[in-house]
C-alpha cells in the first residue's frame, strides 16, 4: 500500500463523454518529501514518512528542526508514515509526486470531517422526535423521547444514541475514482465528495 498526502483544494464538476455532470474533488497531491526511512533491522518494520507544505522555521521545535536537515528539507506542516512494500523504493529526501497514482485507478481518500459544534438527536442520528404536536405537547417536536425502560434493567444501556457533538472526526472514504491527474501543477481530480472543509489536509492511499 502506498499514497501522499494533499490538501483540498476545491469542488467542481466535469462531464463525462456521455454528457453526465460528474461532481468531483480537487486536491493538491504532494509534491511530499520523504524524511524519514524505517527498516526491518532497525526498527521492526518497514515504512517512509512523508513532510507536506513548508511551515515557519521560526514555528518549528529544534529538535523537528533536525529531523528536517537530516532529510535535507524544509520544515514541514504535515508528516504522516506509510507502511508496506512502498518503503523499498524510496530514500531519505527523495520527492513523491502525484504521478505515483495514474487516471482511472480507485484510491481512498482519509481526512477530518467539519465540525458542527454540539447537535441534537435529529440533526446527528436523524430522529424523527416526538412528532404530535397536539394533547399537550410543548417544544417536543425535536427531543429524544424516552431514553431506557424502567425497573428492568434499571439503566440506560451503554452505546446509546443522544445529543453531543458532532463531526470533527477522522473519516474514510473508500473506491473515489481518479478522473484526471495534472502533473505540472500536482493536481488530483477525484470523482466524488473528501471528507474536511477547504484547504484542509488529507491522506490519498492506493493498493499495490
Amino acid at each position: 500500500m502506498s499514497g501522499i498526502i494533499g490538501k483540498k483544494i476545491a469542488m467542481t464538476s466535469l462531464f463525462d463523454e456521455n454528457g453526465k455532470n460528474i461532481p468531483c474533488t480537487i486536491i493538491q497531491a504532494g509534491p511530499c518529501i520523504v524524511t524519514q526511512v524505517r527498516t526491518e533491522e532497525k526498527d521492526g518494520y518497514k515504512s517512509v514518512q512523508l513532510g507536506f507544505d513548508d511551515a515557519k522555521e521560526k514555528n518549528t521545535s529544534a529538535a523537528l528542526k533536525g529531523h528536517f536537515k537530516k532529510a535535507g528539507t524544509t520544515p514541514k506542516h504535515k508528516l504522516v508514515e506509510f507502511y508496506g512494500e512502498f518503503a523499498d523504493s524510496l530514500n531519505l529526501g527523495d520527492e513523491v509526486k502525484v504521478d505515483v497514482f495514474h487516471e482511472g485507478e480507485y484510491v481512498d481518500i482519509t481526512g477530518v470531517s467539519k465540525g458542527k459544534g454540539f447537535q441534537g438527536v435529529v440533526k446527528r442520528h436523524g430522529f424523527a422526535g416526538v412528532g404530535q404536536s397536539t394533547h399537550g405537547q410543548h417544544n417536543r417536536l425535536r427531543a429524544p423521547g424516552s431514553i431506557g425502560a424502567g425497573s428492568d434493567p434499571s439503566r440506560v444501556f451503554k452505546g446509546m444514541r443522544m445529543a453531543g457533538r458532532m463531526g470533527g472526526k477522522n473519516v474514510t472514504v473508500q473506491n473515489l475514482n481518479v478522473l484526471k491527474i495534472d502533473v505540472e501543477q500536482n493536481l488530483l481530480i477525484v470523482k466524488g465528495a473528501v471528507p474536511g472543509p477547504k484547504n484542509s489536509y488529507v491522506i490519498v492511499r492506493k493498493w499495490n
